[in-house]
């Protein structure tokens, strides 16, 4: 079996907990239930960084100096094959982004940051249809009865 650089072993200690911490209640939180049976549900935007490094440094210990080491007693591990000096780190940013409510037959998106018009323009949508389908019913309605007439 191949020896594991030590670098790899602060990696794969670093991605494993990061592993431990993504999961898909992280972006889209738990629903909360209020009291009139609007669910509300929150979104977050989540950021993970990560970083690795380290170095070797110094002359690596020769075959007679491990030999020396296990004759005075020391593991026999390789620890002295590479002196080596490393860190690794990660951070994670969770930031609340939307909140979607539903209830009463409606799914809205409610954003955070309100400032966008985009945003507006869509909220709008629905109500702008539902006076576009009563504008064409009663069209329909008035050419009916201009038929019967």
């Amino acid at each position: 079996m191949a020896e594991q650089h030590p670098i790899e072993a602060l990696m794969k200690t670093a991605m494993e907990s990061i592993r431990e911490m993504v999961d898909v209640n992280t972006i889209v939180g738990d629903a909360v239930q209020a009291p009139d049976g609007t669910v509300i549900i929150p979104i977050s935007k989540v950021t993970f960084g990560f970083a690795a490094g380290g170095g070797e440094y110094g002359n690596t210990v020769s075959e007679e100096d491990k030999k020396d080491r296990d004759d005075e007693g020391e593991n026999g591990e390789d620890s002295g094959k590479f002196p080596f000096a490393g860190g690794s780190g990660a951070g994670v940013s969770i930031n609340p982004v939307a909140f979607m409510v539903v209830g009463n037959g409606n799914i809205k998106l409610l954003p955070v940051n309100i400032n966008s018009t985009l945003d507006k323009v869509l909220d709008l949508v629905p109500d702008f249809m539902c006076r576009i389908e009563n504008i064409c019913k009663r069209k329909i309605a008035v050419k009916k009865s201009e038929d019967i007439e």
